[in-house]
């Protein structure tokens, strides 16, 4: 399980990120974009991925990631259950979702 404080560790760890409310969740923006939100009552994150990291991200385990069921999925907007997902795949998952809305040059920082 993913505690609230490691999420924030790794999920700010990205250059120029700020954290910030989001209704009744925190969200973690760089740019004033959005990248990911954290519900910690309900130990999910909600993430923003290229429809191809979706999909990708997706085929790994439909109960740990999944598109959110509605028309934000189909615009990449994805869930993760904080309770299953293993540290590795979630730095992994937060710096494609980084990579998605940060800017060029940003995000050039973080890609292989």
């Amino acid at each position: 399980m993913i505690s609230p404080e490691t999420f924030r560790e790794i999920a700010g760890s990205f250059a120029e990120v700020v954290e910030q409310p989001h209704f009744e969740k925190t969200s973690f923006r760089v740019k004033k974009k959005i990248f990911v939100t954290l519900d910690e009552a309900k130990s999910i994150a909600c993430v923003k991925f290229s429809a191809t990291d979706q999909s990708v991200y997706c085929l790994i385990d439909d109960t740990l990631i999944w598109p959110v069921p509605n028309k934000w999925g189909k615009q990449g907007w994805t869930l993760i259950n904080l309770k299953k997902i293993k540290k590795d795949l979630l730095k992994d998952a937060l710096t494609s979702a980084y990579c998605c809305v940060a800017p060029k040059a940003l995000a050039a920082l973080y890609q292989k």
